[in-house]
């Protein structure tokens, strides 16, 4: 991922709270010589050396998947900004956050570690819920799904926020975007331009 300076993310705890806040993405890998991708969710895993997740068996890309070098892309709030916001001149474009993971990718099929993957998935997503769903299914339909685990041995993250932009520019934006109501966003612009200052 092309990063300029002025948009590189550095701080490990900050990308990994990214990682876990924005954990559903697009694995990409080849299949059959060909690019390949999958969207999916993510966990990270406790040691926080790779991330994990799983395909359908009937989803061709885990056939070729073990020992291959994997893409996963994680994306945040996104939203066109207009140069019409800004005091001083400038051109259209488009504010951002993404964490790009390169690595190797491993599946697995043991029933015990699909069955532990399925209800941490569930943890995480049902969290927010009123009545939780809680883990209830025959366990033979594990067998329909394959483990993915992609080892995290390179981390790109990318806050493309106005970061180049005078302050005045970058608080109209924000609150360009809240009238709009692209809330997320604006919060992440506003979140670094405090980090910044």
């Amino acid at each position: 991922m092309y990063i300029p300076k002025h948009f590189a993310v550095d701080d490990q705890q900050q990308i990994i709270a990214f990682i876990k806040t924005n954990a559903f993405g697009q694995l990409v890998t080849h299949v059959e010589g060909r690019l390949f991708a999958s969207h999916m969710p993510f966990l990270l895993s406790d040691d926080q050396k790779s991330l994990v997740g799983h395909l359908a068996k009937q989803n061709p890309q885990h056939a070729e998947l073990d020992g291959q070098d994997g893409l996963v892309i994680l994306a945040g709030p996104h939203d066109y900004i207009s140069p019409t916001w800004y005091n001083d001149p400038g051109v259209p474009t488009w504010n951002y956050q993404a964490v790009h993971v390169a690595g190797r990718c491993k599946t697995f099929t043991d029933p015990a570690r699909l069955q532990a993957l399925v209800e941490a998935l569930s943890a995480v997503y049902e969290s927010g819920s009123e009545a939780p769903w809680q883990p209830d299914y025959n366990p033979a339909m594990l067998g329909a799904i394959v483990g993915v685990e992609v080892s995290l041995d390179t981390i790109q993250c990318k806050y493309k926020l106005s970061q180049n932009r005078s302050v005045t520019d970058r608080q109209q934006v924000i609150d360009k975007l809240q009238d709009k109501g692209a809330t997320e966003l604006a919060n992440a612009m506003a979140g670094e331009l405090i980090r910044k200052k």
